[in-house]
């Protein structure tokens, strides 16, 4: 028995931080074999159950360890229409439930789904089910939204989903090209072409439109996958001078040309905050500061970071600082970012939910010198433009939900969800495709369907023998 992976094919920490370029390469199909051959198939899935799509990842990884590449790429495609996306950028919450884990390293899980869809024929057409001539609108083209209409296409309805920027993806076109390399999208969209469904870009919910016009306009249901798409701000003197950028537009400006964001000029960065965005604007800055220096300041300390381990360990070696136990009180500039004044922090009392809150200690602040401020202080869902009617509900969880047990929200007929990474958003569009399923199937006197087999095979797939249902990580 092997208890330590086969090594994933990695550039040094030196050599990454150089470019753009993708960081982590795929298996070799000998060793993805290798790495298939490690997996105990336990009669109880715990990586299935911990996967928020049920994605049956005991089942790719038996193929692959037969050699059977076509077989096991099929059947990543068959319950993921964003398998090429999560195959690199997907939180792996099954490798952390892999009972390998015990003893070793899990089974390298995400990356043999790579290895599937790069030595097996993953761009298979989906198919449709017979026409329903009923519509449903998504709004949002963000992770929930594609996984929402292709539940509800499969299912033979008629899906629009509108879309704020000029392209689809939401939040995936804000994730770097040293994890995605710009095709991986284009390639999962590929396989929804035979589907009908209708891409409108470039048009906002509540300026262009509302989902009652929707409505209106004869969709049955109206689906709002917005998500958290609007920067948390820290409320702080100076955070609207030239030079401080809110993390997600800068990401999103990184990925369509990095080129204008610093110019020639040698950088010193200053990103606030360590979740994941913290870190992908960190390192993005860190390849255009021009020899400069990024440094990342967190309230708390070190084993507090929210960010994922992948993250953690990939920063080392490519020449970020921590400053740890820092808040900002203040960013200084005349004109255009000069530095931010920063606050030592302790440890306070809990808060209402009983999590530890941190506090300011007085006499404590020091100048980090600066010329750029990027803010990663967290994302809430921009329902600003939205009518007040559908009363979202708006809790610790950042993106609008529907308040009653469907996620249907006030308005009859409008739905809302998300979710907090892209496979958990998926798992929100499944969920909610479902709910709106059965609401059109009792409004139109028929019973809700099962998503039917996406290639129209006779007998439709199975969850795996032993599931016994999903575990959350959250």
């Amino acid at each position: 028995m092997r208890y330590q992976r086969i090594p994933i094919p990695e550039d040094e920490g030196g050599v990454r931080a150089a470019d753009f370029e993708e960081i982590l390469h795929a298996y070799s199909k000998e060793e993805a074999i290798l790495e298939a051959q490690r997996c105990l198939q336990c009669a109880m899935p715990f990586c299935v159950q911990a996967c928020p799509i049920t994605q049956d990842c005991r089942g790719y990884i038996s193929l692959i360890a037969q050699e059977k590449f076509n077989e096991a790429a099929l059947l990543t495609v068959q319950d993921n229409p964003l398998a090429t996306v999560l195959c690199k950028t997907c939180y792996h919450y099954c490798e952390e439930d892999c009972v390998m884990g015990g003893k070793g390293t899990p089974i390298a899980i995400r990356h043999l789904k790579r290895a599937a869809l790069e030595f097996g024929n993953g761009q298979v057409m989906y198919v449709p089910s017979a026409p329903k001539n009923q519509r449903i609108a998504v709004i949002g083209g963000g992770p929930a939204g594609i996984m929402a209409a292709w539940e509800l296409c499969l299912r033979g309805y008629s899906v629009t989903i509108y879309e704020a920027q000029p392209f689809m993806g939401g939040q995936v076109e804000t994730i770097p090209k040293y994890h995605l390399t710009g095709d991986e999208l284009d390639w999962d969209l590929g396989r929804l072409r035979n589907l009908d469904l209708t891409f409108v870009t470039g048009k906002r919910a509540g300026v262009d439109f509302t989902p009652e016009s929707l409505l209106q306009e004869g969709y049955l249901a109206v689906y709002v996958a917005i998500g958290a798409s609007a920067p948390r701000i820290l409320g702080i003197p100076g955070e609207h001078l030239p030079g401080v950028f809110a993390a997600l537009p800068f990401l999103l400006a990184m990925n369509k040309g990095p080129e204008g964001l610093f110019g020639r000029k040698e950088r010193q960065v200053v990103v606030v905050g360590a979740g994941d965005v913290a870190f992908d604007a960190a390192r993005s800055s860190l390849r255009i500061a021009k020899g400069g220096q990024v440094t990342v300041i967190y309230r708390k300390g070190r084993e507090d970071m929210p960010a994922g381990e992948d993250e953690t360990t990939e920063s080392e070696g490519e020449g970020l600082r921590f400053i740890f136990h820092r808040s900002p009180v203040r960013i200084l500039g005349t004109g255009q970012v000069e530095g931010i004044v920063v606050q030592s922090t302790g440890a306070g009392p809990p808060d209402a939910r009983g999590r530890p809150t941190v506090v300011l200690l007085p006499g404590t602040e020091e100048t980090i010198p600066c010329d750029t401020v990027i803010v990663a202080a967290g994302e809430i869902g921009n329902v600003a433009d939205l009518p007040k009617e559908l009363d979202f509900k708006l809790g610790p969880q950042p993106w609008p939900e529907g308040k009653k047990p469907d996620w249907m929200t006030d308005v009859e007929g409008v739905f809302a969800s998300g979710g907090q990474s892209v496979v958990y958003a998926m798992a929100a569009g499944t969920r909610t495709a479902e709910a709106i399923d059965a609401y059109v199937a009792k409004k139109t006197g028929r019973s809700p369907a099962p998503r039917p087999d996406p290639f129209a095979r006779p007998i439709r797939a199975q969850l795996p023998e032993g599931y016994g249902g999903p575990t959350w990580h959250l």
